[in-house]
């Protein structure tokens, strides 16, 4: 299968466009606040706590029960049924998800966080046995001290047609609840909003309960 997403445009191509991994167009998703999650249910990110767009303001879809569909690159393999997400877009070529599970255990939850960290920190190595027409890079942003730890990567995927994407990932978690943030758009290294997206991490562990 190869998908190829810009931005909010959907088009063919193979794991190349990381930055589309919330795979969806905007006109398929409601512009518009989630429903209140119930009281005891984690909640997740505004559209104004993602890293700023310089031109556009950020969009989000309802918060939606189960896994993504199409399953995020590295990270989608382990995520559970009882998962919750919800997807984020711009007007332009960045777009964002987070994706939140709740664990029977704080010693589930730890061994959940630690899969996901291994799974992102051989992302670019699988991407690149995935598709040999994708070269890609990454780099370890360290950790972030919020509730029990958060952790930062970033990916970059070029492809063999001149594709260039940029993403950058976090998983963190507060008692028994995991979550991961994802932030992409067009572009390298150079254009990756880190700060920003560190800001957006702590917000989103935060606000786990």
């Amino acid at each position: 299968m190869q998908v190829r997403i810009r931005g909010i445009r959907t088009t063919v191509a193979a794991l190349a466009a990381l930055s589309a991994m919330a795979g969806v167009t905007a006109a398929a998703l409601p512009a518009a606040a989630a429903t209140a999650p119930a009281s005891d249910a984690p909640r997740f990110l505004e559209p104004a706590e993602l890293p700023p767009h310089p031109t556009s303001p950020w969009y989000a879809g309802q918060v939606t029960a189960g896994q993504p569909d199409p399953l995020p690159a590295c990270v989608g393999e382990a995520l559970p049924s009882t998962a919750s997400y919800r997807s984020y877009w711009t007007d332009y070529d960045t777009n964002a998800q987070q994706i939140t599970v709740q664990e029977r255990s704080v010693q589930r939850a730890k061994d959940f966080a630690a899969l996901l960290r291994k799974d992102l920190a051989g992302c670019a190595k699988k991407l690149m046995q995935q598709d040999p027409d994708i070269t890609a890079t990454q780099k370890n942003y360290g950790r972030l001290d919020v509730e029990e730890g958060a952790y930062v990567y970033g990916v970059h995927t070029a492809s063999t047609w001149g594709s260039s994407d940029i993403n950058l990932f976090s998983v963190g978690r507060d008692g028994t609840t995991v979550t991961v943030v994802r932030w992409g758009q067009m572009g390298t290294f150079q254009h990756a909003q880190v700060s920003d997206f560190k800001a957006t991490t702590v917000t989103a562990v935060d606000k786990l309960l």
